[in-house]
């Protein structure tokens, strides 16, 4: 079938750790076309169906990051011309990014079948998918007000601040007893109450890593990629200097993840990615989930081979039999 990755400039990826150049070549090993555009590319003109400028792509087996693809056309097609839609824009979740949401949901309306669902995608920001879920996360505040983090910060005595619309662990700062530095962190992150932030007690076992457990399908991927912070940073994302080092899942994880999983599947996120750090879930990210490279070397689960499988089984689902067309 026909693929479309909705993505970044295929020129930005870095292909020895991006997830979906991966997905891209599994696919095309399955036997798929493979296709990519990137979100300005999507639009929609009365009397006609949500369209797309795509480019038809060929992925060197070799592997090289130059010309690791070659276009062999361009192409303005529906949406509903592709088997598959996979919305895979790396954050942050912006208007324009809103606004792609609405141009796939139209899609959908129209036939076409995007992963993740675009309805799923606006319902699930990735900082507050978690307040659905307190059972399992460290106590966690989201204000605009500054006296309430100050009065956090008092009860918690060591927190983490994060901006709600980051990525890669940018703006996440930790303030510990003292509160060194509390006053300025709330003006630049809170902008005088016009910006709301999560405050989140301070987790010792981040120490261990920040670990990333992919959700495919409504289940848990056995192994989770501990994103550890290296010298005096305290984040563990790898974009931020991290050190990712893949591991079983632990009984809290596998538990965390049965309980998430078929949910999240039945609102119509294919992926998912958790970040557990100890037994606290504190992010769920449903935009452009990572980390499947690096599970992959360490482990041999071949992680983009699992998307794969249940994005086709997916389609088949959401696939209308014969019977159903001819009505």
């Amino acid at each position: 079938m026909k693929i479309l990755f909705v993505a970044d400039p295929l020129e930005t990826f870095n292909i020895k750790k991006d997830t979906t150049f991966v997905m891209m070549r599994q696919a095309q090993s399955r036997g798929h076309e493979v296709y990519a555009c990137e979100v300005g590319q999507l639009s929609w003109v009365s009397g006609a169906r949500v369209s797309a400028q795509v480019l038809a792509l060929d992925l060197d087996v070799a592997v090289s990051q130059a010309g690791w693809f070659h276009v062999k056309a361009s192409l303005k097609l529906d949406l509903t011309e592709f088997g598959a839609v996979v919305m895979r824009k790396d954050p942050p979740f912006d208007v324009e990014y809103f606004y792609a949401t609405h141009l796939l949901g139209q899609a959908v309306i129209e036939g076409a079948r995007v992963f993740n669902s675009p309805q799923a995608l606006r319902d699930h920001p990735e900082k507050l998918a978690i307040l659905a879920y307190p059972q399992y996360t460290p106590p966690t505040l989201v204000t605009r007000h500054g006296q309430d983090i100050r009065d956090f910060h008092a009860r918690y005595h060591d927190i983490i601040l994060k901006p709600l619309d980051g990525m890669g662990g940018k703006g996440i700062y930790r303030v510990k007893s003292d509160g060194l530095n509390l006053g300025s962190l709330i003006e630049t992150l809170n902008g005088e109450g016009a910006q709301t932030v999560m405050v989140q007690q301070f987790i010792p076992a981040i120490e261990q890593g920040d670990k990333r457990i992919l959700i495919i399908a409504g289940q848990a991927v056995p192994f989770a990629l501990a994103r550890i912070p290296q010298g005096a940073e305290v984040r563990g994302n790898l974009a931020a200097g991290g050190k990712g080092v893949a591991r079983p899942l632990s009984e809290r994880d596998w538990e965390i993840a049965r309980a998430l999983g078929p949910t999240l599947w039945a609102k119509g996120l294919l992926l998912v990615g958790l970040d557990v750090i100890g037994d606290n879930l504190t992010e769920i990210n449903v935009t452009s989930p990572t980390c499947f490279q690096e599970i992959t070397d360490q482990t041999g689960c071949d992680v983009a081979r699992l998307f794969v499988q249940a994005l086709e089984t997916a389609v088949l689902a959401q696939t209308p039999s014969l019977t159903q067309r001819a009505q």
